[in-house]
């Protein structure tokens, strides 16, 4: 019969031996933190420092016109280099006219493409037409602008504008949107090529926040039974609203201060004759590219230059207005929960 060994005489415990210490991290160099944190502040205020001197150019360069004319410069139609009396208001009009008319057509072009983009296309077109969208973004606008003036001008004035006046003869209202010499030259004519250059701006940003919508949401939807268009409309755009707003903002800016393109085939006349879409018309960026290196000095000079200010003002606007816009969106969205 064997012995029973005592509680003393068993298999000792091994005893476990401490975890070695990672070493201390040394600050090598304590004084880059504050290097990095000096050189970031300073990169914030000399942006802010920009802006505030470019505002301060445009006021100073701009101060005898709007010591002259003052506010009355906005809804003056007059034009006279020779007299010296100038007015903005047609530069004004065929500047927000042409980026509304680009954003009406672009918009829904842009949301239709990145939808099939991100939702409908097959995997071996999905590259390819996006790299071309994209490639349509890295075209000069002066090749957009030829392009308007000798190919697209043309097509427009012999289908659709001489269409349509004959149409129209004799209508009271409508036959005066469609007036005008039938050349394919005016704000219609600028705004739809400025929507051909914005379209790639906005349809890749949308493109690229509808691909970040987590693909469980889609899922969850599409096993509830919804449709493609109930998934984009209640599940892809309010989870990417801000980068959809974000994405029209920004093709609206390009839209505001494109320039080339639109002196091309906006026509130059700074006269508001009628308010036909087919009536040739001048917007502030055309105006200064046209103008300003043979402004003299004095009046002509500084209301062009105020001209400038103005369009940095609109600018502002439409961002305060995306920035209200989302803040409505997001208020909303929180009343709704």
């Amino acid at each position: 019969m064997a012995a029973t060994l005592p509680a003393s005489m068993s298999t000792p415990t091994p005893i476990a031996k401490p975890r070695p210490q990672p070493p201390e991290r040394r600050r090598v160099a304590p004084w880059a933190d504050s290097l990095f944190a000096l050189l970031a502040h300073a990169s914030a205020w000399l942006t802010l420092l920009l802006l505030v001197g470019i505002i301060a150019s445009l006021l100073v360069g701009a101060a005898p016109a709007i010591k002259e004319f003052g506010l009355g410069f906005l809804w003056s139609t007059a034009w006279d280099p020779v007299q010296e009396k100038f007015g903005g208001l047609v530069m004004i009009y065929g500047t927000l006219m042409t980026s509304f008319i680009a954003l009406l057509i672009a918009v829904p072009v842009s949301f239709g493409i990145a939808l099939f983009l991100t939702e409908m296309s097959p995997g071996w077109l999905k590259r390819p037409l996006g790299t071309a969208i994209e490639l349509l973004a890295a075209v000069p606008s002066i090749v957009y602008g030829m392009w308007g003036l000798l190919v697209f001008s043309p097509i427009l004035s012999t289908w659709v504008q001489q269409p349509l006046q004959k149409l129209l003869k004799g209508v009271p209202v409508l036959e005066t949107f469609v007036s005008g010499a039938p050349v394919g030259i005016g704000i219609l004519s600028a705004g739809i090529i400025l929507a051909i250059m914005i379209i790639p701006f906005i349809a890749s940003v949308m493109r690229d926040v509808f691909e970040v919508t987590p693909a469980m949401l889609k899922e969850s939807a599409y096993g509830l039974g919804a449709t493609t268009w109930e998934v984009v409309f209640k599940v892809v755009l309010p989870y990417t609203k801000a980068g959809v707003v974000g994405g029209i903002m920004l093709g609206l800016g390009r839209a505001l201060g494109e320039t080339m393109a639109v002196t091309f085939v906006i026509g130059n006349f700074n006269q508001l004759n009628s308010l036909s879409l087919f009536e040739a018309a001048n917007s502030i960026t055309s105006a200064l590219a046209n103008e300003f290196a043979e402004a003299g000095e004095g009046l002509h000079q500084a209301s062009l230059i105020y001209l400038g200010l103005v369009l940095f003002f609109i600018t502002f606007v439409v961002l305060a207005l995306s920035k209200l816009l989302l803040a409505r969106l997001k208020k909303n969205e929180g009343a709704r929960a």
